[in-house]
């Protein structure tokens, strides 16, 4: 494995990311959908492959690739503390809507 971040750097692979995680798409499937040639689409796919980010299933004559959600992991790790800090926001935001509210009376 390289470097997952660096694999997301790629506006194009997060277009193929997007459209993967509604199901399992061909390099042909893809090519269409998004407008890239197929040849483009095959190389984004070996990266986010060798990057833990997709897998690929054998189904007959075609090779069917699919998100692998174990290879967002470092993602998530990496984004905990700051998600930390963006509840705290919402935290802060629901305080001082509650305080500037005027309360009702029964």
């Amino acid at each position: 494995m390289t470097d997952p971040f660096s694999a997301l750097a790629e506006p194009q692979r997060r277009r193929i990311l997007d459209d993967l995680r509604t199901g399992r798409r061909s390099v042909s499937e893809l090519a269409q959908r998004l407008g890239i040639p197929q040849p483009s689409v095959s190389k984004h796919l070996k990266v986010l492959r060798e990057n833990g980010l997709v897998t690929v299933t054998q189904d007959a004559q075609r090779r069917l690739h699919q998100v692998d959600p174990r290879g967002f992991a470092d993602f998530d790790a990496w984004l905990a503390p700051y998600r930390a800090l963006w509840d705290g926001s919402f935290d802060a935001l629901a305080r001082h809507l509650d305080s500037a509210s005027p309360r009702e009376e029964p």
